[in-house]
């Protein structure tokens, strides 16, 4: 019997999952929605929420528990300057999953989840920033040329 047992086992062994959580919780806190299985989904939504919450408390002690799961600095800095003081005044519920459809290959149920009141411009900002430095390094090396 599973009696108050929580989160599913999405059959992966539970060090694969840890570390799935993990990424994906850094991934949809860096670009702030990510589309993956509605079951993942659902599960993931209470490690965000865990994560803001320690960001929103914002001592040394959940900085450190928050860089031992995300093991991203850049993840961990946007969690505890920019994403703290945006949800400071909700309590609770930072995340939603939307239904997005099934995946063409094995009819899987997708859906989006999302950080509410996101910043729209956050997905595939640090891609945008990569390929302009980029530009600027060809443009420079082609001036040099």
């Amino acid at each position: 019997m599973r009696h108050r047992m929580s989160g599913r086992k999405l059959n992966r062994t539970s060090s694969h999952r840890k570390a799935m959580f993990a990424n994906m919780t850094a991934s949809l806190l860096l670009h702030e929605q990510i589309k993956t299985t509605k079951p993942k989904a659902k599960d993931l939504r209470t490690f965000v929420d865990k994560m803001i919450t320690l960001g929103k408390r914002g001592d040394l002690h959940a900085r450190r528990q928050a860089m031992s799961f995300l093991r991203d600095k850049a993840v961990v800095t946007k969690l505890f300057d920019t994403l703290a003081e945006r949800y400071a005044d909700r309590q609770g519920g930072y995340s939603r999953v939307l239904a997005a459809g099934y995946r063409y290959g094995d009819a899987a149920p997708m859906a989006v989840i999302e950080l509410v009141d996101r910043d729209v411009d956050a997905k595939g900002a640090a891609d945008l920033a990569r390929v302009a430095a980029e530009e600027d390094a060809n443009d420079q090396e082609a001036v040099s040329a």
